[in-house]
């Protein structure tokens, strides 16, 4: 899609959160009417015809246009967060990052077998997390998940679509 709006809009930051790395910071098209409108035009136009019934928002930056989505969509809204974050029982997955392991959590009562789950994160570099996210998602059973990033980096070495497999059905609105 690579909306020439959105990607006018996107600041890079250099050498963030380590030196070489050009961060893609999202907070600018959130703070940006005319972004957040476009964003959730497009996300709604790709899902509204899945029948969704619940969103799960990847902490932190992926609660943003999650929660938007879900409320377009008439979705419930779930939060994926880190350990801790959640007040009742929850399930969880641990995953290995380049510099060791991370978990994240979601409440045991968050979805069931009759919902159709959009997994939505801003960014899929490595897939890391979203791949433990979909698997946390995919021991709830649900009929159907859908995975969305507002961007997918396509940076020699990244491959992140190389940690789901095969069919996974994953959209992106910018890959760059």
């Amino acid at each position: 899609m690579n909306n020439e709006t959105l990607l006018k809009n996107l600041r890079n930051v250099p050498d963030f959160p380590i030196k070489g790395i050009q961060f893609k910071d999202v907070s600018t098209l959130f703070k940006n009417p005319e972004c957040l409108q476009i964003m959730s035009d497009e996300l709604y136009e790709l899902y509204k015809d899945k029948g969704i019934t619940k969103v799960v928002g990847i902490e932190s930056r992926g609660f943003v246009m999650g929660a938007i989505l879900a409320q377009r969509l008439g979705a419930g809204f779930v939060m994926c967060r880190k350990p801790g974050k959640l007040p009742a029982d929850t399930k969880k997955m641990s995953y290995k990052k380049e510099y060791g392991e991370d978990t994240i959590e979601i409440h045991t009562d968050a979805i069931d077998e009759n919902d159709v789950v959009l997994l939505h994160d801003d960014l899929l570099a490595t897939g890391g997390s979203m791949a433990a996210a979909y698997r946390l998602v995919k021991e709830f059973r649900p009929k159907k998940t859908y995975i969305n990033f507002l961007i997918e980096l396509t940076i020699e070495g990244l491959n992140g679509r190389a940690a789901f497999e095969e069919g996974t059905d994953i959209s992106t609105l910018m890959r760059i």
